[in-house]
This record gives C-alpha cells, sequence and structure tokens, in this order.
C-alpha cells in the first residue's frame, strides 16, 4: 500500500502533467481530426478520390512530420530558460528558430514537388495520378507557413500556455469541415473539385493557424516577458546551428517512423485502390488514437526540460516516468476498444464493403502495437527533455528501417530473391505486421535508453 505522501506526490504529478497535456490533446486531435475530415469526405466521393488522397497525404505527411521534429528544438531549450528563469533569452531563441523554420518550409515544400514526381512512374490510374500530383502543389504552399505555426506552437507550450491552441485548432477544425463541404462536394454552388477541394481545405486551415495564433499571442498578457516578435533581429547563425544540431535528429526519427508508415501507400500502389483507401483509413485512426500519448508525450517534455532548468533531476526523473505509466494505461483501454470496434470505425469512413474489411483487420493489428506506440513516443519525449536527440534518432531508424521495413517488403510484396518470402503477397497486412515488430523494438530501446539518461543525470548531479 502507498504512503500518503507517496499518493500526494502522484497526484499532484498527474493533475499537473494533465493539466499541461489536455489542451494539447484537443488541439492535436482537432488537427488530425481535419486529416480525418479530409480522408473521410474523399472516401465518401469516391474510392479513386481516396486513393488520390491517400497518396497526396503520403508525402504530405512524411514531410510535415519531419519538419515537427526538425523544428522541435525549440521546446526543450525554452523549457530549460522558463526553468532556470532566464526569460529573457527566449525571444531570440523562438526568431532564430523562425528563420530556420521559414527555411525548412520552402525545402519541405520543394521536396514535396520532387518526391509527387514518383507518381507518374507508378502504376495508376490516370485520375488518381493526376489528383495525388495535384494535391501534393496545392499543400506544399501551406509548408512554409506550417513550419512558423509549428515554432511559435513549441514557444507557447513550453512557457505553460496551451489553451490558445486547443481554442485555435478547434476553430480550424470547424474552418476545415466547412471548406471541404464546399469544395468536396460543390455545395452552394462552389465548384465540385472532389478530393481536391481537400488539399485547398489543407492550404486555408494552416494559414488560419497561423494568423490566429499571431493574433492570440499579440494580445495575451502571458506573452508579454517573452514575445519575440517586438522588433527584427537578422539571422544568427550560430543560435540556428546550436538549433539545427538539436532538431536535426528529432526530424530524423520524426522521419524514421512516418516514412515507415507512408512508403508503405507507395509500395502497395500497385495492388489498386481497396488496398490504398484502408491502409489510409487505418493509419488515419491510428494517428488520431496516437494524439493522446503523443500530447501527454509533448507535456511532459515541458515539465522534464522546466524541472533540469531548475537544477531538479530527481524531479524530472519522476516526472518522464509517471508520464510513461500513464501512456501504458491509456493504450490498454485504446487497443481494447480498437479491437472491439474495428468494423464500425470502417463504416465511419467508407461505404464500399472491401474496403471496410480489409480496413477491419488492419485495426486489429494495430490494437497490438498500441501498448509499444504510447510507450515509445511517451519515452522519447521524455528523453528530448533531457536534450538528448541522437541515441532516440539510432534506435528509430534501427527498429523501422532495418527491421521493420525490410520485413513488411518481404511478408508485402514477396519478392522471389527472398527464400523465406510467403508463397503469396500479403499486401498491406504484411507491411502492417511488421510495423508491430519495429514499433516494439523502439519501445523496448527508449525505455532503457531513458533509464539510462536519467541515471547518468542523477549521477552527475551527486558528483558536483
Amino acid at each position: 500500500m502507498r504512503h500518503p505522501a507517496q499518493r500526494s506526490r502522484l497526484t499532484g504529478e498527474l493533475r499537473g502533467l494533465w493539466h499541461l497535456a489536455w489542451p494539447i490533446l484537443v488541439g492535436q486531435l482537432a488537427y488530425v481530426g481535419m486529416a480525418v475530415v479530409d480522408v473521410a469526405m474523399a472516401g465518401h466521393a469516391s474510392a479513386q478520390d481516396l486513393a488520390g488522397v491517400s497518396l497526396g497525404v503520403s508525402i504530405w505527411n512524411m514531410l510535415i512530420i519531419t519538419m515537427m521534429g526538425l523544428l522541435m528544438a525549440v521546446n526543450p531549450v525554452v523549457a530549460h530558460q522558463v526553468g532556470s528563469g532566464e526569460l529573457s533569452q527566449v525571444p531570440h531563441v523562438v526568431r532564430q528558430a523562425l528563420w530556420k523554420a521559414l527555411a525548412v518550409g520552402l525545402l519541405a515544400a520543394g521536396a514535396a514537388n520532387l518526391a509527387a514526381l514518383l507518381f507518374q512512374h507508378m502504376t495508376l490510374e490516370p485520375y488518381v495520378r493526376d489528383l495525388a500530383t495535384d494535391f501534393v502543389w496545392i499543400t506544399s504552399l501551406s509548408m512554409p507557413l506550417f513550419a512558423c505555426y509549428r515554432v511559435l506552437y513549441g514557444y507557447s507550450t513550453s512557457i505553460n500556455q496551451t489553451k490558445p491552441l486547443m481554442v485555435i485548432a478547434l476553430l480550424s477544425l470547424g474552418l476545415n469541415i466547412v471548406v471541404n463541404s464546399l469544395l468536396v462536394f460543390g455545395t452552394l454552388g462552389f465548384p465540385r473539385l472532389g478530393g481536391l477541394g481537400c488539399a485547398w481545405a489543407t492550404l486555408v486551415t494552416v494559414a488560419f493557424n497561423l494568423l490566429a495564433l499571431l493574433w492570440w499571442m499579440q494580445r495575451a498578457s502571458a506573452y508579454r516577458a517573452t514575445w519575440p516578435l517586438d522588433r527584427y533581429e537578422a539571422p544568427h547563425w550560430p543560435q540556428i546551428k546550436s538549433l539545427l544540431k538539436l532538431g536535426l535528429p528529432i526530424g530524423i526519427t520524426y522521419f524514421a517512423e512516418t516514412s515507415a508508415f507512408s512508403l508503405i501507400a507507395l509500395l502497395i500502389a500497385e495492388f489498386g485502390s481497396t488496398q490504398m483507401a484502408a491502409h489510409q483509413i487505418a493509419l488515419n485512426f491510428t494517428s488520431l488514437v496516437f494524439m493522446v500519448p503523443l500530447s501527454l508525450g509533448l507535456a511532459l517534455l515541458t515539465r522534464v526540460g522546466q524541472s533540469l532548468g531548475a537544477r531538479d533531476p530527481v524531479l524530472a526523473r519522476y516526472q518522464a516516468w509517471v508520464g510513461v505509466a500513464l501512456g501504458l494505461g491509456f493504450a490498454v483501454v485504446s487497443a481494447t476498444l480498437m479491437a472491439l470496434f474495428s468494423q464500425s470505425i470502417a463504416r465511419a469512413y467508407t461505404s464500399d464493403a472491401a474496403v471496410i474489411a480489409l480496413t477491419a483487420q488492419l485495426l486489429l493489428l494495430a490494437a497490438l502495437f498500441q501498448l509499444s506506440d504510447s510507450t515509445q513516443v511517451v519515452a522519447s519525449c521524455a528523453i528530448r527533455g533531457y536534450k538528448v536527440t541522437r541515441a532516440p534518432m539510432v534506435i528509430h531508424l534501427t527498429a523501422f528501417w532495418v527491421f521493420s521495413l525490410p520485413l513488411g517488403y518481404v511478408l508485402g510484396l514477396a519478392p522471389a530473391w527472398a527464400p523465406w518470402a510467403p508463397a503469396q503477397p500479403m499486401a498491406v497486412q504484411g507491411f502492417w505486421i511488421a510495423l508491430v515488430l519495429g514499433l516494439t523494438i523502439a519501445a523496448l530501446g527508449l525505455t532503457g535508453l531513458l533509464r539510462q539518461v536519467a541515471r547518468s543525470r542523477l549521477n552527475s548531479r551527486s558528483l558536483r
């Protein structure tokens, strides 16, 4: 039985973590809800529209999530400065992070359009190919805007201001639904664009996110002590280099994981629209569920970073493991519900019987990796709170590119050169089986790394 003081400490930590995490969660759910709306509306337009949007989204997701990692360096840096009381240093860091974001966003836009050239060399229906290419071109215009928004997002989170992000995300979700309805189905006299309407809705909502957050920050008193846009500051390359050094491994980490999911859409294109549509629906729903442990992780990063900035590694370690335990508790619930309601979830996205059946099978596999997926994301965020980014990168690259993707390729495509390949290609199911292995390896590696990093920081304190 726990001592009353221990229970009180645990309750206080859970309350503090949840107070910071729940607005992030609502905001993240609203953000992913936009993608849910895109996929659902494209799916009800036609299976071909859903397939084209799925291909376009596979490139969008890969680059957007990689950018999120590259730009996340602002989170631990600002959190440490807040914890140590060095508020005067925050504006400089954010201004330089915005310069970095602008460059990253422009490079990502170019990379997206180059990647879209792959569609010309794939066996696709002409309508699907053209839709996917146009989707990428339109959404690439929003990437510099999104990059700047994520820097301001990280800055706001790290000074404990998460509710504005929630409110703006909810407003954006409503805007996204309206624009999608107008353009996908051509309501109220607007042109019926099908899946391409989803791309224009994405561009509009990303621009709204950035402008709304700037408007809020300029008027809220909570930002005045650290407001970064009160004056112009030219690029300061040492600071940008420092942020890049910290953020590049995170970006590669995010790329390693998201590419394992996104590349599946490209590799299974030869199996037809049903396979691509089922993969996108299952990926879309699991991404929605993933927002809960991700939100806990982002809140945990802030709390661990602030505790370390205040030179309290004992509290930081305690916070880290409480966060991991909370993420695991949620994973048990999500896995159970996903397994029980897989058919109902699939029907919410599409009325195509073949797509529903295959999606339900993929969701059962997704239920299997909920525990490992939740553990790895919360643990990795806690580790970033320690400003450790290279080792998690190595673990993710190993888990997904050394184990998961090669195994998925063999199971999914059954190449003739692999003697242990199945007799018939397992298509998308083979890739998702391999994802279970990759996420499990990542979870085991990252929890071990968190234990080592936390212990090392404690030992270095005791030697002072």
